[in-house]
């Protein structure tokens, strides 16, 4: 009995063995998405403040246009005379045109 006792530790062993270096495997795997997911999430608040920060100053630019009068809208009509879907798709627009600055100074950067 010792012999067959013997032969079946092998192959309980081998799947013991199998299942470990699988769930060792597996585990370094999530532990670099981990480390990935940590990165982007530590980066998130540095590239959420850059963003608003670049937003807030195409919102005073475009405050200070509508104060001196000047065309501000990406159409180039008179803002204030505008009809309001149409300065809608003029803000839509830009906020496209800010969108891929921040992707491009973000590329740059990263």
């Amino acid at each position: 009995m010792d012999s067959f006792g013997s032969r079946m530790s092998a192959p309980q062993s081998l799947v013991q063995a199998a299942l470990n270096r699988l769930a060792a495997r597996c585990g370094s795997g999530l532990v670099d998405a981990a480390a990935g997911l940590a990165v982007a999430v530590q980066d998130a608040p540095v590239r959420l403040q850059q963003e608003l920060q670049l937003f807030w100053e195409e919102v005073e630019q475009e405050a200070e246009r509508l104060e001196r009068g000047e065309a501000a809208s990406p159409t180039g009509g008179d803002p204030g005379g505008a009809d309001p879907q149409q300065q809608i798709d003029a803000l839509r627009a830009q906020l496209v045109r800010i969108a891929n600055q921040l992707d491009r100074r973000s590329q740059g950067q990263g």
